[in-house]
């Protein structure tokens, strides 16, 4: 067994663990490779150890490694996109994770109509309201979540993201995920929505997200190890 597929084995565990303390199923938690400067090598491992989808904050990288990569496994934007991208993140990525503006949204629809097809998006949630990072706030999200359910046909609204401050201890994040977990229920009212996914916890403090609800968690360097220099 590769060093990949045991950590991918303890983290299955721990998941396993939160979702027992929380009353879940673990079935219910899928597990986003976020490959961030690791190689097209290292993602093709993550896949064959089992991940659920594979995770890129950038579209350049993403250029670079998805010819690499022939599996088929559904490959989630999880940074920052600018307008001008948008067209080639389409063509790269079959999930994008950080729509956090209409001006992005009414993009990406115009360019999915063009192509005639659909792209699953999540709604990125600044649960910190930090000024540093993107998002919209909690107060904004309805505005944003109509406007996409409203104008945008061609996108399909599967969740909410976010990213909460940075803190070492991982019981800091709680809050911010109860948070986001009563945004998500309370759009789910307020427009008649099936449940949304929750993209929520990194390598620090997934378990405190998944005890929390998250259905989808972001896993870096507790899977892959130290980022590299360079792709």
């Amino acid at each position: 067994m590769s060093d990949l597929a045991v950590a991918l084995a303890a983290v299955h565990d721990r998941i396993a663990a939160a979702c027992a303390r929380a009353g879940r199923e673990p079935g219910e938690v899928k597990i986003l490779a976020v490959t961030k400067t690791h190689s097209a090598a290292t993602v093709r491992s993550a896949i064959a150890a089992g991940v659920d989808a594979i995770g890129e904050n950038r579209v350049q990288e993403a250029v670079l490694k998805r010819p690499e990569v022939p599996e088929k496994l559904p490959w989630h934007l999880v940074g920052p996109l600018q307008r001008n991208k948008v067209r080639r993140a389409l063509e790269l990525f079959d999930v994008i994770q950080s729509v956090d503006r209409l001006a992005l949204a009414d993009r990406i629809e115009a360019l999915a109509a063009a192509a005639n097809s659909a792209i699953p998006v999540f709604v990125e949630i600044n649960v910190g309201e930090e000024p540093q990072k993107n998002g919209v706030t909690s107060d904004q999200a309805d505005s944003l979540v109509e406007a996409i359910l409203t104008s945008c046909p061609h996108m399909k609204l599967q969740g909410l993201m976010t990213i909460p401050p940075y803190h070492p201890d991982p019981q800091r994040s709680r809050p911010y995920y109860v948070r986001l977990r009563d945004l998500a229920q309370r759009l789910e009212r307020s427009f008649g929505l099936a449940r949304l996914e929750l993209s929520m916890g990194m390598s620090e403090d997934f378990e405190v997200a998944v005890e929390e609800g998250a259905t989808w968690v972001r896993l870096g360097r507790v899977l892959l190890g130290e980022r590299r220099s360079r792709v």
